[in-house]
C-alpha cells in the first residue's frame, strides 16, 4: 500500500469500518487505544485508519478483523507493549547491528534494517537464545525496535503510515534462528497488521527457497506480495531503487555511517549515477576557491573498479595533484571518505572510476562539502 496516496474505499469496505466499531464499542470499554490513539474516537481518522489496517488484514470480514483487534489488544496488555519503548532491556551491543531504525525510503517509509549473521558465533548464539528465557527477552528487544519506527509514523490518510524492512540474510544461521523466525514472524502478523509497506531481503543465498519455505506458512498473501529480493550482487542497486544513497548504511552500498565528518557539516544531497560496463566515469567538482577544503565521500554498489582522485589548479602551468592515486577498490569495501585542502590555488577535484575491465553497469553516489 502506497502510504502517500489517498486512500478510496468502497461502500461496502466503508460500511466494514462502521460495522467493526459498532462491535468494538459494545464489548470494549470506550477508552480502548493502540498507539496512544483512542479506537472509538469518532472524529479521529487515525482511529478509522488502524480499524482498516485490521479489516484489510482480514479482507474486511468484519468479525476476523474484529477478533484479531481483540487478541492483539490482549497480547499488549499482556506483553506490556505499551511502555516497552522506555525500557532498558540491555541490548546495547546489538543495536546498529541486528535491528535498527535508520533513516527514511524515498516516499519518507521509516526503515529498519535486520541482519543476524552476528549470531552464526556460537557464543554469541547462547547467549542471546541458549535458553527460552533469552530468547522472550530478544523477542521482547525485537518489538522495542518495532514500535520505535511505529512513533515515527502519521497514521493519517495520504501520510506515511507504515515502514520498510530490509532483512539482511548474509551468513544467517538459518537453522538455529528458525525458533526466533517463527516468533518474530507471527508476532508480527498477528499483531501489527498493514505496517510494513514493503520487505527487501539482501544478500540472499541460494537457500533462501528453503529459508521462505520455513516461515511461508506464517504468511498472508497480502504480505508475500510486499517482499522484494536481491542477491549479492545486487544489494545496492535494488536498494537505490526505494531508498536514497545518504539514508542506505555504508555496508550495503550507500553513504551513512554513524559518525560522518561529511554528514555533521550539513552536506548536499548525494548525488546518483551509473557507471556502464566498459565505461570511465569522470565526477568533477569545480569552483573550489583557494584556502578551502573539500570532504566527500563516494561508493559504486559492489565495487570492483578501479577508483582515484585528482586536484586540477585552474591557473595555467600549474601541476595536478594526485590526491589518492588510482587503486582497485574490492567489492567488500565500503564508501570512500575523504578530504582535501588547497592553500594557494583554486581549482576542481576529479573523481574517476574506472569500469573499463567490466561488461556490468554499477550504481554509484557520491557527495561533498567544501569549507573556508
Amino acid at each position: 500500500m502506497d502510504s502517500h496516496r489517498q486512500e478510496t474505499y468502497s461502500l461496502s469496505q466503508i460500511k466494514s469500518l462502521h460495522e467493526l466499531k459498532q462491535k468494538l464499542k459494545s464489548s470494549h470499554d470506550p477508552s480502548i487505544s493502540i498507539w496512544s490513539i483512542p479506537l472509538l474516537d469518532n472524529e479521529s481518522e487515525k482511529s478509522d485508519l488502524i480499524l482498516l489496517k485490521f479489516l484489510q488484514a482480514r479482507d474486511f470480514h468484519v468479525e476476523k478483523a474484529l477478533q484479531m483487534l481483540i487478541k492483539s489488544l490482549s497480547w499488549r496488555k499482556d506483553f506490556k507493549a505499551d511502555t516497552i519503548v522506555d525500557e532498558e532491556l540491555g541490548f546495547k551491543e546489538l543495536e546498529g547491528v541486528v535491528a535498527y531504525m535508520q533513516g527514511y525510503d524515498k516516499e519518507g517509509h521509516p526503515v529498519c534494517y535486520n541482519s543476524y549473521g552476528i549470531f552464526q558465533d556460537k557464543e554469541m548464539y547462547e547467549k542471546f537464545f541458549g535458553d527460552d528465557e533469552k530468547l522472550q527477552r530478544f523477542l521482547r528487544w525485537r518489538i522495542q525496535v518495532l514500535e520505535r519506527g511505529i512513533k515515527l509514523l502519521h497514521f493519517k490518510h495520504g501520510g506515511v503510515n507504515s515502514i520498510i524492512q530490509v532483512i539482511d540474510l548474509k551468513d544467517m544461521p538459518k537453522q538455529e534462528l528458525k525458533a526466533a523466525s517463527n516468533h518474530i514472524v507471527s508476532i508480527f502478523q498477528d499483531n501489527y497488521p498493514e505496517m510494513v509497506a514493503r520487505k527487501i531481503f539482501i544478500n540472499v543465498p541460494w537457500f533462501f527457497s528453503v529459508l521462505y519455505s520455513m516461515f511461508s506458512p506464517f504468511l498472508t498473501q497480502r504480505t508475500k506480495n510486499k517482499f522484494v529480493v536481491a542477491n549479492e550482487g545486487n544489494v545496492a542497486e535494488i536498494l537505490y531503487k526505494f531508498i536514497r544513497p545518504e539514508n542506505i548504511p555504508v555496508m550495503y552500498g550507500g553513504l551513512h555511517r554513524t559518525y560522518d565528518d561529511v554528514q555533521n557539516s550539513h552536506p548536499k544531497s548525494a548525488s546518483e549515477f551509473t557507471v556502464k560496463g566498459r565505461e570511465k566515469v569522470n565526477i568533477q567538482i569545480v569552483g573550489i576557491e583557494a584556502g578551502s577544503s573539500i570532504t566527500w565521500d563516494i561508493v559504486v554498489g559492489g565495487w570492483e573498479v578501479e577508483y582515484s582522485a585528482e586536484f586540477v589548479p585552474t591557473a595555467e602551468g600549474s601541476y595536478t595533484i594526485a590526491v589518492e592515486k588510482p587503486r582497485w577498490v574490492p567489492a567488500k569495501d565500503a564508501a570512500i571518505h575523504n578530504s582535501f585542502a588547497t592553500k594557494t590555488s583554486s581549482g576542481k577535484m576529479v573523481l574517476s572510476i574506472d569500469n573499463t575491465s567490466s561488461s556490468r553497469k554499477k550504481v554509484a553516489a557520491y557527495r561533498y562539502v567544501v569549507q573556508k
